[in-house]
């Protein structure tokens, strides 16, 4: 059975509990500082949760309305501010950078195309010859200094000889816009996309006057067993157009839900698909290692193509995917520099898919009936969440970070009864699966594959106090 938009809608408001319940697990797990994310699905926000601390000095817990650096998501503001203009009839993407940076005249680079430059395709140098202030060591570049490494150190490839990401290239763009426009570029992508959707959380560089809603930054470890240390937000200055903007996931998924076919708040539909369609397949060593559009990624999670952008900021790491055909938009934030946000969205985004998918309708089953069955269980060999997506009970490990290959469906046997589902696999596939319960009606055990599992508090007491197994199997005879 195909869902309807309201039914698709009910069946991920449903299921965000879980999904918040499953991130908050991944990130304990991982040892992740912080993680706030939302799910928009058409006109709803489903899912919007936060998880874990803001600021391991002051031990500040984090909430849905801090604010995050989303650093690379900027390009896809930056892109779209470009195409605003174009069809303005501003400016045209086959322009020459030095057309609008005269500055540049002269220099290696003066010849290569905005549109290069939207694609990663102009050879442009990544981020300077001396580009330490990625890690605070100086100053992000300024207008000066942007135009003086453009012109000493700019060029390294030639114009689409190679696919070569570059934040100097939309530092260029960011120029571009506040020639064409007549205006700073904060102050035309604050006219043109924050105050046109109506943001309050988001803008184009950092806001000291709003230095205390800042979610802190933190440093990665390099070995288990670090102390992470707190990282303090900088200005990115004339790179505010490659790396500058702040943001929170719930108005992400507002900026993304401007990308879906069909809103044209921000641009007309065919200036999106000129975004979004694939540019580049990026290939080296013999792998691809990713699609890019005109200022967008291009991603196949399971069944779905999704575009948006990641980000990476001293301290904080970013994703944001977008479906524009389902409208839908999964926005993913972290506050550490090895913050796993690529990670987390593809595990929502699998999780998602597993709610959404067709079921035949003598298969689905109310959720009422299936909630009595549904918890997190451990035993010596890892947890397991029995939870109920899209009208089916389904295991998932969720120690994995990707529950496509670690789930099973239940099939209903009976009060108590279920078995496994039917399929190939290395596991107990098409075993029974039972259910015992006290007085109460609580559940006390699963019995999964023939192996014993305890509702996970429970098992976790037992362990503390010696062999969880002999204690728990004494205690259920």
């Amino acid at each position: 059975m195909t869902l309807s938009g309201a039914d698709r809608t009910a069946v991920l408001t449903r299921a965000a509990p879980y999904l918040g319940s499953w991130l908050a697990f991944q990130g304990a797990y991982r040892g992740t500082v912080g993680i706030q994310a939302a799910l928009r699905v058409d006109d709803d926000v489903v899912l919007d949760t936060a998880w874990g601390t803001a600021d391991l000095v002051t031990g500040e817990a984090l909430t849905t309305s801090h604010l995050f650096r989303i650093a690379s998501h900027s390009k896809t503001m930056t892109a779209t501010a470009v195409l605003q203009l174009v069809e303005q009839g501003a400016l045209r993407l086959d322009d020459a950078v030095s057309t609008w940076v005269p500055e540049l005249a002269d220099a290696p680079i003066a010849a290569v195309t905005l549109r290069a430059l939207l694609g990663h395709n102009a050879g442009v140098i990544r981020d300077g010859a001396d580009n330490d202030f990625w890690q605070r060591g100086g100053e992000f570049l300024d207008r000066e200094a942007l135009l003086t490494e453009c012109r000493e150190n700019g060029e390294v490839y030639g114009t689409d000889e190679y696919f070569k990401y570059s934040n100097v290239g939309y530092s260029l763009l960011g120029l571009a816009i506040e020639a064409a426009s007549g205006q700073s570029y904060n102050e035309y992508v604050r006219a043109t996309i924050v105050d046109r959707l109506g943001l309050v959380d988001s803008g184009p560089e950092y806001d000291a006057g709003r230095a205390a809603e800042y979610a802190a930054g933190h440093t990665g470890l390099t070995m288990a067993g670090d102390e992470r240390r707190r990282i303090e937000h900088v200005d990115t200055r004339a790179m505010a157009a490659a790396t500058g903007w702040f943001s929170t996931a719930a108005e992400l998924t507002r900026y993304g839900a401007a990308h879906w076919f069909g809103d044209e708040t921000l641009l007309s539909d065919p200036s999106k698909r000129l975004l979004q369609r694939e540019e580049t397949t990026v290939r080296a060593h013999g792998r691809d290692l990713g699609r890019y559009g005109l200022g967008f990624e291009l991603r196949t999670v399971g069944s779905r193509e999704v575009v948006g952008h990641s980000g990476g900021y001293p301290g904080h790491i970013t994703r944001t995917w977008i479906d524009p055909k389902d409208s839908l938009v999964l926005s993913v934030l972290t506050n550490a520099v090895d913050g796993p946000a690529d990670a987390l969205a593809t595990g929502l985004l699998q999780l998602i898919e597993l709610a959404l998918a067709e079921v035949p309708d003598e298969e689905r089953h109310s959720p009422e009936d299936l909630a009595p069955y549904t918890g997190r269980f451990a035993n010596l060999w890892g947890v397991t969440d029995i939870v109920e997506l899209g009208g089916r009970l389904v295991t998932i490990n969720p120690r994995f970070p990707e529950p496509a290959v670690a789930h099973q469906f239940l099939e209903v046997l009976g009060e108590d009864e279920f078995r496994s589902e039917r399929v190939p696999g290395f596991g107990a596939t098409g075993e029974p699966v039972r259910f015992t319960r006290d007085g109460a009606g609580e559940i006390t055990t699963v019995t999964l594959g023939g192996m014993t599992l305890w509702p996970i508090e429970t098992y976790r007491a037992a362990l503390a106090s010696g062999n969880p197994v002999e204690t728990l199997g004494a205690m259920s005879l």
